[in-house]
């Protein structure tokens, strides 16, 4: 069973950055499509942004033009620039497969003050 080490999050200002990582402990190069997903409290999972195992990305309207995933298949690492932040991006993030084929790491939180 694969698992997945979300990390790099933290506290910051509106307008900031942050870049997470996620470590898988074995190969994601047969998995074709890799994902970040977001968990605000009270609301469900949803998914951010995609990447093909070819470098295509796709995001969804709130982030997009903010955010930037990529991954690098040699370290089993996919990652999310976040820059200007916003509140509405406070969340627990997770990254799996699309769709979801591995079980859940235990996400790292972002936390955006106005």
């Amino acid at each position: 069973q694969v698992q997945l080490v979300e990390s790099g999050g933290g506290l910051v200002q509106a307008g900031g950055s942050l870049r997470l990582s996620c470590a898988a402990s074995r190969s994601i190069n047969s998995i074709n499509l890799m994902a970040w997903y977001r968990q605000a409290p009270g609301t469900q999972r949803e998914l951010v942004a995609t990447i093909t195992s070819g470098g295509s990305t796709d995001y969804v309207a709130s982030v997009k033009g903010r955010f930037t995933i990529s991954r690098d298949n040699a370290k089993n690492t996919v990652y999310l620039q976040m820059n200007r932040l916003e509140p509405e991006d406070t969340a627990v993030y997770y990254c799996n497969s699309r769709p979801v084929l591995m079980s859940w790491g235990q996400g790292t939180q972002v936390t955006v003050s106005s």
